[in-house]
């Protein structure tokens, strides 16, 4: 059994002043089951607040919160709220410590969690690493990437970029770079109600220049876990970015193949931006990977994948349990460190979150925020 540690929210030891934050801890079907701790360290007061252990095993066993939504008879695809308290039950189960400056900065987590999970469900994209299209109210360079053309706001322009029932058809994206704009959306929709003077700021950068790849995780994202302190291969909570590697030295060397970035969804599922209204389940995504090596195909120089080849040999595996759990019994390992291709997995040992964003704790690493804070 995986360690609890739960959440640490800094702050009064008073009553808790968030609504939501409030209706989550006290909702019956988990409040009798949730332990508090408070203490006063050299950062000041703070209050921890995780699962009991027992409640936990039976909940999320070995860690795994992939079935929390059925085990507690929520909805999160058809009710919000229901989205929310699988977020905020999932943090209370993990095994790593989230820290919050503030019951604010929990409650805004929670709340960005959810409006990655609810635009990136509306999103769908056409898969291509070479080449990428954007609706007109961007312009490109090799310099800036694709920036804001003058008159053109953030939210519906990238709302526009990702939603074709918006746009009426369908852009091109690798999916590192859908991550970016599904991830850039959830957070300018929560700084504008939250924080906006740091809208007005992000806005104000992508007028002049992307920030994108390494810098935009540098800048935007907390990464929790390592491969020296894996999380458990089944802990995801609604809104984390993460990558499922492809094990396959050969297959892998295919552009767009090295592994596949996705969000977790909740109630067991994970983002599909190519195919609407298929996402994956962890077992769908795992051999899909594996299947990969079966696409392969080589004309000289050039390797690609058949997406057909690939398609079929995952309809045949899952309808063959044992050959699923043969699969499975492999790509369900934690993978192999960067560069080494032996005898690991697709299951990465990180999860990636945004940082703080309220007025006062904000801690986005972008210098041009500075006057919004």
């Amino acid at each position: 059994m995986n360690s609890i540690e739960g959440v640490r929210v800094r702050g009064a030891l008073g009553g808790i002043d968030d609504d939501g934050l409030r209706a989550w801890l006290s909702d019956d079907r988990w409040a009798s089951g949730i332990e508090e701790t408070r203490g006063i360290d050299a950062q000041g007061a703070y209050r921890d607040f995780r699962l009991a252990r027992d409640v936990a095993g039976r909940w999320a066993p070995d860690g795994d919160t992939t079935q929390l939504a059925r085990t507690l008879a929520l909805d999160p695809e058809a009710h919000a709220l229901d989205l929310e308290k699988e977020i905020f039950v999932a943090l209370l189960l993990s095994p790593l410590r989230f820290d919050f400056p503030s019951a604010g900065e929990l409650a805004a987590a929670v709340r960005v969690r959810r409006r990655i999970v609810q635009a990136a469900r509306r999103t769908v994209l056409a898969f291509d690493t070479e080449q990428a299209e954007r609706p007109d109210c961007w312009s490109w360079s090799e310099a800036t990437g694709f920036v804001l053309k003058p008159g053109h706001e953030l939210i519906p322009s990238l709302e526009l970029t990702l939603w074709p029932d918006l746009s009426g058809r369908l852009f091109s994206f690798s999916c590192y770079r859908a991550t970016e704009y599904v991830l850039l959306l959830a957070l300018a929709q929560e700084l504008a109600e939250s924080h906006p003077a740091a809208l007005a700021a992000l806005q104000r950068q992508w007028r002049t220049r992307a920030i994108q790849s390494g810098a935009f995780h540098d800048v935007f994202l907390r990464e929790y876990g390592s491969l020296q302190a894996p999380l458990p291969s089944g802990y995801y909570v609604p809104g984390d970015r993460l990558w499922f590697r492809n094990p396959d030295a050969a297959s892998a060397e295919v552009e767009g193949y090295e592994g596949s970035w996705v969000f977790y969804l909740g109630a067991g599922l994970f983002t599909n931006f190519w195919k609407p209204g298929q996402p994956y389940t962890l077992v769908s995504k795992c051999v899909e990977l594996h299947h990969w090596r079966d696409g392969l195909r080589k004309d000289g120089a050039r390797a690609w994948i058949d997406e057909s080849v690939v398609e079929a040999r995952v309809a045949e595996s899952l309808a063959d349990p044992e050959r699923t759990s043969r699969i499975l019994e492999r790509m369900m390992r934690l993978r192999d460190p960067g560069g080494v291709y032996a005898e690991g997995g697709c299951i990465d040992a990180s999860r990636e979150a945004l940082r703080c964003l309220l007025p006062g704790t904000w801690d986005l690493g972008l210098p041009s925020l500075a006057a919004a804070g």
